[in-house]
């Protein structure tokens, strides 16, 4: 499991006590699981890797700034420390402004072991974080046991041969996911887009990269809030 993270102090609490929910919950099903969490510290300069390290997790530091390098490097470390080979490994992505249910490992472990490649999971935001209207227009518009397919790394999960064979992350600053994700496809990849280990992710409209879910949710925000245009002559 990789998370990466970049000055997440104020959120990097709930997530990591989220994933040992999860972690906890796969291993009530499993008892002999071999979990591997890994976060990664990208040019952290608050208390994120004080906060990290209260926590059974392996914490990585670099300095790239770049959500790509940091989710490759999670996975390069969490792979070397499993006694698993790659073909029976599965890696589960998620970021640390997010909170993941208790069966986000298990239900992805479960489609892994009905011969799913790629697992496309579904993220909400945080409603407390929006408008009234805001989160009103989100419940209008996504329907539970109709998950679009939309590719999200706060919810994302591939086998670890594919994700070999697809030449995994790539170095970017973003969209890193969607380019990882169109190369298991290119390959063939089995996918599956899922609903039932939803995610919540921080409402904020400012994120850590430029054009990631916090950007997409400010311009949702910017259209649903926007005043009325007043009527001619009014």
């Amino acid at each position: 499991m990789v998370i990466p993270a970049h000055d997440e102090e104020a959120l990097i609490g709930r997530c990591l006590a989220a994933v040992d929910r999860a972690v906890s919950h796969a291993k009530e099903r499993t008892p002999d699981l071999d979990v591997a969490v890994v976060v990664v510290l990208d040019a952290c300069t608050d208390t994120t890797a004080a906060q990290v390290r209260r926590w059974p997790v392996e914490a990585v530091e670099i300095g790239a700034r770049r959500v790509g390098t940091a989710r490759r490097v999670g996975v390069a470390h969490a792979l070397g420390a499993l006694s698993a080979s790659p073909v029976d490994t599965w890696i589960a992505m998620t970021d640390a402004d997010t909170v993941v249910p208790p069966n986000w490992i298990s239900h992805q472990l479960d489609l892994a072991e009905a011969g799913v490649d790629l697992v496309l999971g579904t993220v909400r935001p945080d409603f407390a974080d929006l408008s009234a209207r805001h989160a009103a227009y989100w419940r209008a518009t996504h329907h539970r046991g109709a998950p679009p397919g939309n590719v999200h790394g706060a919810n994302l999960g591939v086998r670890a041969s594919t994700y070999a064979r697809a030449g995994g992350i790539p170095d970017l600053i973003e969209h890193e996911d969607v380019a990882l994700v169109g190369a298991a496809r290119a390959l063939g990849a089995r996918e599956r887009a899922s609903d039932a280990h939803e995610v919540e992710t921080s409402g904020r409209f400012t994120g850590r990269t430029p054009a990631g879910y916090a950007a997409f949710l400010a311009r949702v925000h910017a259209w649903v809030d926007a005043p009325p245009l007043a009527a001619p002559g009014a």
